[in-house]
């Protein structure tokens, strides 16, 4: 059986969906099977210790993902010699990348200096921006062109490969993230969230991006105020977006109706989950940028929650729609006012849609499953 070495910056205990889901997969191969090149990340000491599998941290993070400047380059020499040191070191077969840049870039040249096969994962926003700079669609096709496999996350992913980059079918795996449904459950005894009770709970969680959307639940909320006057929009994450949001709120006069988290531990986040009303993620294309498949969407019905989703990238693959949750156009504000309406009018379909989605992951999305077919295809 292979070695596989797990290379990826993203990963826990960093937040951050892609790295829960290299977590959760290699995390369940035996030891013997895989080891991991992991980002360097506070916090990380204790999470690594409570792992029965080698983690190596490194500080993969740089500013510049091109050849062309000196940092880019220097960036790419010094990980490329932390990568041949750790291959040779854990006997590795196969390097599993969890970018294609910067990640896929030093496997390809371990591939080209010690003949080390690669596979690289896609999530979609990532290739979709890879073509904004002639220097990056030049480098992402080079890192395509000599990995053995290309791993997308969701059938969208897959469209864009084969649309925008030519790439042969049978070199893309879909392999779709997925959910603990142990961890990520309903339990009416946990204790509601500080200030929610009384209140018609909405909640996102995510990166504060724009492509995420809660610009545009915050835009969508002085029009529901005034029929639902008890709303609370609790945002769980961190990100550079957080001033933009808050002064929107502020300058439609809705600031008390919005609850900004920031970062929260596992048991916080859950309890949200399992105290929202509904769940809602309003992303939209951005530019080149996409919501690439959304495992929070699976996490939210996991919890028994019904969620409404942008219809945009691959979120529609996380829900039966109409069934477990709604995809709604969320590049107006009015949209949403439309579709958060109708379901708080509804709460009987509240409730059904939240536990037919709980149902709906538990049958195709849970990690023991997923891991088990990844073990199949990849040992």
């Amino acid at each position: 059986m292979k070695k596989i070495l797990l290379f990826s910056e993203i990963f826990p205990p960093t937040h951050g969906g892609s790295g829960r889901w290299f977590s959760e997969i290699y995390g369940r191969f035996p030891v013997k099977n895989v080891a991991f090149l992991v980002g360097a990340h506070d916090g990380s000491r204790t999470f690594d210790s409570q792992s029965s599998h080698r983690i190596h941290r490194y500080d993969l993070s740089n500013a510049e993902w091109g050849l062309r400047s000196w940092s880019g380059l220097r960036f790419y020499l010094r990980v490329w010699r932390k990568l041949r040191t750790i291959a040779k070191l854990e006997r590795i077969d196969q390097v599993h990348c969890g970018r294609i840049l910067p990640e896929g870039v030093a496997a390809l040249m371990l591939k080209i200096t010690s003949r080390v096969p690669y596979s690289c994962y896609v999530h979609g926003e990532d290739v979709e921006t890879a073509l904004t700079s002639r220097e990056l669609t030049w480098l992402t096709r080079q890192v395509m062109k000599h990995a053995d496999k290309i791993i997308c996350n969701s059938e969208n992913s897959f469209r864009i490969l084969r649309e925008k980059w030519a790439l042969m079918p049978d070199k893309i795996v879909v392999m779709t993230p997925g959910v603990d449904v142990d961890h990520f459950r309903p339990d009416p005894a946990t204790p509601s969230p500080p200030g929610w009770d009384g209140k018609i709970n909405i909640l996102t969680v995510g990166r504060l991006q724009r492509r995420k959307g809660q610009d545009m639940m915050i835009r969508a909320l002085p029009a529901l105020v005034r029929e639902f006057p008890n709303i609370n929009y609790a945002i769980i994450g961190g990100g550079s977006e957080r001033p933009v949001l808050e002064e929107i709120a502020h300058e439609l006069g809705v600031s008390d109706k919005v609850q900004f988290l920031g970062e929260v531990d596992d048991s916080e986040m859950i309890a949200c989950y399992r105290h929202c009303d509904f769940f809602v993620l309003p992303n939209r294309r951005v530019g080149n940028d996409d919501e690439g498949f959304g495992m929070v969407l699976l996490e939210a019905q996991a919890c028994g929650r019904p969620v409404l989703a942008g219809a945009s990238g691959g979120t529609r693959e996380t829900l039966e729609e109409g069934v477990t949750g709604i995809m709604v156009d969320c590049t107006v504000p009015e949209n949403i006012v439309d579709a958060v309406t109708d379901l708080l009018r509804n709460p009987e379909q509240l409730d059904s849609m939240g536990e037919q989605g709980r149902q709906h992951v538990e049958t195709r999305f849970s990690w023991k499953t997923l891991a088990q077919k990844a073990s199949e295809l990849f040992l």
